[in-house]
């Protein structure tokens, strides 16, 4: 795919509101629970376990099967060490807390696992549901997802708890924030280890679809439209790159 400097620079204000990063820049970490919501990005998934594991973290993994279950296996299948876990038949929740026992070496007791969420309200609420019936009520929270779906995935989780005396504080980690370059003639990710990543077809998708999401309009998840989280304010420069991209050839019809 060749692309115009303006049109990089495009993906990566994009890529740069979507990867919502709440981490302190001194790496201070006060939480008392992470969640990770199923998802293929495979440096995403090893670093929330590592934190777990280096912190002593409870972690809760949500996702049953849902869009990014056969991808997830993929990478799995192909991967020096993860591709000896069993994959049939299993649940995101269930991959996952196999790489964190294989990877992290993390505990039975150290891992919450919700099996039944098919999308990302769903992991807001099933989470909800899982922490009630342990009688359990955080207070500070770190959440860890696909970096393209950080934002999303925090609105709707504060989205979730938004009527709970209770709520806990949110914390959103994008592990990464993904940018592009061209190299050598091709559009390239760059700014994280290349194993476990998007292709670029998935990526400029997601990317796309994720900002249309966000749109508070008749098409997207906000008030005005679906209605699976709160109003959220899209910043005029990200609006502006995000309808440039969008008279791309051949964008508006693989929105993921």
């Amino acid at each position: 795919m060749q692309l115009n400097q303006q049109q990089i620079q495009d993906i990566n204000a994009l890529a740069a509101w979507l990867a919502l990063d709440h981490m302190p820049a001194d790496g201070t970490l006060d939480i008392d629970l992470a969640i990770l919501a199923g998802h293929a990005v495979l440096p995403n998934v090893e670093a929330v376990m590592a934190l777990a594991k280096r912190y002593q973290l409870p972690l809760l993994i949500s996702g049953g099967v849902g869009h990014s279950t056969a991808l997830l296996k993929e990478m799995m299948a192909v991967h020096p060490l993860y591709r000896q876990i069993e994959r049939a038949g299993k649940s995101e929740a269930e991959l996952l807390g196999d790489m964190a026992r294989l990877f992290a070496a993390l505990p039975e007791e150290q891992l919450l696992l919700e099996t039944a969420s098919g999308n990302c309200g769903e992991n807001a609420a099933f989470s909800q549901r899982l922490l009630d019936a342990q009688g359990w009520q955080p207070q500070r929270v770190l959440l860890v997802q696909d970096p393209l779906m950080q934002r999303r995935t925090w609105e709707t989780f504060r989205w979730q708890w938004r009527d709970r005396a209770d709520a806990p504080a949110f914390i959103s980690w994008p592990v990464f924030v993904p940018q592009v370059a061209m190299d050598a003639g091709m559009l390239r990710i760059v700014g994280a280890p290349p194993q476990g990543l998007w292709s670029m077809e998935r990526f400029l998708s997601l990317l796309m679809g994720e900002v249309q999401r966000l749109r508070d309009d008749a098409s997207g998840y906000g008030p005005n439209g679906k209605g699976f989280f709160g109003h959220v304010d899209i910043p005029e420069a990200v609006e502006a790159a995000w309808q440039r991209l969008m008279q791309l050839p051949g964008v508006q019809s693989r929105l993921g």
